[in-house]
């Protein structure tokens, strides 16, 4: 009689999102095609502890001429830095590692909570966070983007929604010069929670913004996001430990221009506007 199959035990303690993702054994399960680099669904298991995760390896990207230097892999963890940095939680645990195709990114996989289709700027629980409407003001809980085609020669006024999570978004954004801020890039999870995904094209040297997040343009900065820049400004000083784990990540040019960003919010104490020398909108928008 041959012996028992050993079950290896399982931790009674769940390992931190980030270990998990860093340590775990990574199997792919399948891809999604409508990305335009390679973005495979994946599970990460360690100690007997399981979880839904995005591998995107560095393998798998397409070159992009304003983007010469470092890997978008690298930049999405070094936008996961600054999100914790800020301890807004925006952009799910993200992790640089190895994975059946190389080096990549390994990203904790969010599941976009069902709601009621209302967007509530006061409590953040609402999860429509975008829409068309007709007319020319936005009306009450929501920040006008733009006027937007939508056939047949009409137009419609592109909104979003006055939420702080949103504006904490914007924020970030500005922040890492974030230049594809697309409206299927946020997720509404569970218990009013909202991230952000996608962050390969930022930290660019220059500026780059592009976001349908521009509701705020102009507006003074909240005094929570200005206390949260006067700490960010501490630690990507020369010898802060955030700007040390950057230095992994992004070029030095990237990390002086990221501190000047930091420095111009803090200055003016406003949300950026457009400069007009580039597109403010990303397109396709979704």
């Amino acid at each position: 009689m041959s012996a028992p199959e050993r079950i290896p035990p399982r931790s009674l303690t769940p390992p931190e999102p980030s270990e998990l993702l860093a340590l775990g054994e990574l199997t792919v399960r399948g891809r999604v095609r409508e990305a335009s680099n390679a973005v495979l669904y994946c599970t990460v298991e360690y100690e007997g502890h399981s979880a839904p995760c995005v591998y995107k390896p560095v393998a798998g990207e397409r070159p992009l001429w304003d983007f010469p230097d470092g890997t978008l892999a690298q930049r999405e963890v070094a936008a996961y830095e600054i999100s914790e940095a800020t301890g807004w939680g925006l952009v799910p645990p993200t992790v640089l590692r190895d994975g059946p195709y190389g080096q990549g990114m390994c990203q904790l996989w969010v599941e976009v909570a069902d709601g009621d289709g209302s967007a509530d700027s006061d409590d953040g629980d609402g999860t429509e966070l975008l829409a068309l409407v007709e007319g020319d003001e936005p009306g009450p809980g929501w920040k006008a983007v733009g006027f937007a085609e939508v056939g047949e020669g009409r137009t419609a006024l592109l909104v979003h929604a006055d939420d702080v999570r949103l504006r904490r978004l914007a924020v970030l954004d500005a922040v890492i010069n974030n230049g594809d801020r697309k409206g299927g890039h946020l997720l509404p999870a569970a218990g009013g929670r909202l991230y952000a995904i996608d962050h390969g094209v930022t930290f660019n040297a220059e500026d780059k913004l592009r976001t349908l997040l521009w509701g705020w343009a102009g507006e003074p900065l909240p005094d929570d996001a200005l206390e949260v820049l006067r700490r960010l400004a501490d630690q990507l000083a020369d010898d802060g430990p955030l700007r040390a784990r950057l230095a992994k990540l992004i070029t030095g040019a990237e990390i002086e221009a990221l501190r000047a960003r930091v420095a111009a919010l803090l200055r003016t104490g406003t949300h950026p506007e457009p400069s007009g020398q580039w597109p403010a909108i990303p397109w396709p928008p979704v």
